[in-house]
């Protein structure tokens, strides 16, 4: 059997980034969705999240990297999402989202070289400006993807997280593994 690998190429110095992450933690908007809020007549919000990238964070869960979100908005759709994904740290409404970047570095005990951070628009370049591994999704604002250490082949909401969680585990030599178990 051919062996199994990332499809992209990447730098060497994102790979060797992206070997050290042990916690990844996303936007939501723009990223674990493709950014457009659904309001119906009462004010209630719905989003639509990928399936495959939700099957990303759950396989790279499994290789012992930690997950988390911060988002600036509030839904109770996140948290349910968030749940269902086993996502260990979830933080809603934070207009502000580097003060609990830090608090949250400083608690899990990591250095900020173990942490990545996905973004895709310009409130998320404070924690990107720090972060050991800071990703852009493809439709990102053209500031982010300047200041990414790199860009998703994938559209946020539509395969980037997954991009993402496969990049880390190749770096990290569990790509193969990982894959291969849906192979046998």
């Amino acid at each position: 059997m051919d062996p199994i690998r990332f499809p992209y190429l990447v730098h060497e110095n994102v790979t060797h980034s992206a070997s050290l992450i042990r916690l990844v933690l996303f936007d939501v908007d723009g990223v674990l969705t493709d950014g457009r809020l659904f309001l119906d007549d009462t004010g209630r919000e719905t989003k639509a999240f990928y399936a495959r990238d939700g099957h990303g964070l759950r396989m790279l869960q499994m290789t012992g990297v930690e997950i988390g979100i911060i988002t600036g908005r509030t839904s109770r759709v996140v948290e349910l999402r968030a749940a269902e994904l086993g996502v260990k740290h979830l933080f809603q409404g934070c207009r502000d989202k580097l003060p609990v970047y830090d608090t949250l570095v400083r608690e899990c005990g990591l250095t900020q070289q173990a942490v990545a951070f996905v973004g895709d628009d310009i409130v998320d370049l404070p924690i990107m400006a720090r972060v050991g591994l800071a990703v852009a999704v493809q439709d990102a604002h053209y500031l982010v993807k300047e200041r990414a250490h790199w860009v998703t082949p994938s559209a946020g909401g539509c395969g980037a997280a997954r991009d993402v969680c496969e990049l880390i585990m190749e770096a990290q030599g569990n790509y193969e593994r990982e894959f291969a178990r849906f192979l046998s």
